[in-house]
């Protein structure tokens, strides 16, 4: 199994060492320490770390927290804080930045350990959860039906590309906005048959085919619905 490569950033030259070995009898790689916000930021693109250990208070002008900050935003990399400061301005910053861990020092091995598993069991959580939903953007996107799903409370969350096409709604727009006001469908009876219009946004209607799935969570609880149509017009047969 492939070692965890971990990035310690600290200024104190004895710290650091200390925190390098402790990684080291945990079966942890340090591939590299840093002493400064910008050495960990270019240490971080060029080793690629697995997770970076960012003391707070660093040597510059960027503290750990903004060091942090511009690592998450542009590697996407776990950081988890060693720090003596808990004050709450300092962890309010430190919290913005989205850490995946917090420790105090100082710390025992234990608690360094724990907090490094259990940063890297979330970041795979993120990343497979990320995965998950790209596969299932894509898959929805693939197919020939118009899709929109929603919240609760009946407000838009996703629509797939061909719903977008068929109301005239752009995803930035629609989401958040009433279901109703998104697919605005109109009921017209003819006889005995009934017939579905989608007044779409350039007023054109279409009619359409629609089913309702509702969406639930573990526990049955339904926590939004999904509707699936398709325009009725390709079906119709030319004249």
């Amino acid at each position: 199994m492939q070692q965890t490569k971990i990035l310690v950033v600290e200024d104190e030259a004895i710290v650091a060492e200390s925190i390098k070995i402790k990684l080291k009898k945990m079966g942890y790689s340090v591939i590299s320490t840093a002493s400064s916000g910008n050495e960990a930021i270019r240490k971080t693109e060029e080793f690629l770390p697995d997770l970076v250990l960012m003391d707070i208070v660093l040597q510059g002008e960027m503290d750990g927290i903004e060091a942090a900050k511009q690592i998450h935003e542009n590697f996407n990399t776990p950081v988890v804080y060693l720090t003596a400061y808990s004050d709450d301005k300092t962890l309010l910053r430190a919290k913005i930045t989205e850490p995946f861990g917090y420790i105090i020092k100082p710390f025992k091995e234990r608690e360094l350990q724990v907090a490094i598993e259990i940063a890297l069991f979330k970041q795979d959580m993120e990343k497979k959860l990320k995965e998950k939903n790209e596969w299932f953007s894509v898959t929805l996107n693939s197919i020939s039906d118009g899709v929109i799903a929603t919240d609760s409370n009946g407000c838009v969350l996703f629509m797939n590309t061909v719903a977008q096409s068929m109301t005239g709604w752009e995803p930035d727009m629609a989401q958040g906005k009433p279901l109703k006001e998104v697919l605005n469908i109109v009921t017209e009876k003819s006889g005995n048959i009934k017939e579905n219009l989608l007044q779409a946004r350039d007023s054109k209607s279409i009619p359409i085919d629609i089913s309702t799935n509702s969406i639930k969570d573990d526990k049955g609880n339904i926590i939004g619905v999904a509707m699936v149509f398709r325009s009725l017009e390709q079906c119709k047969a030319p004249r």
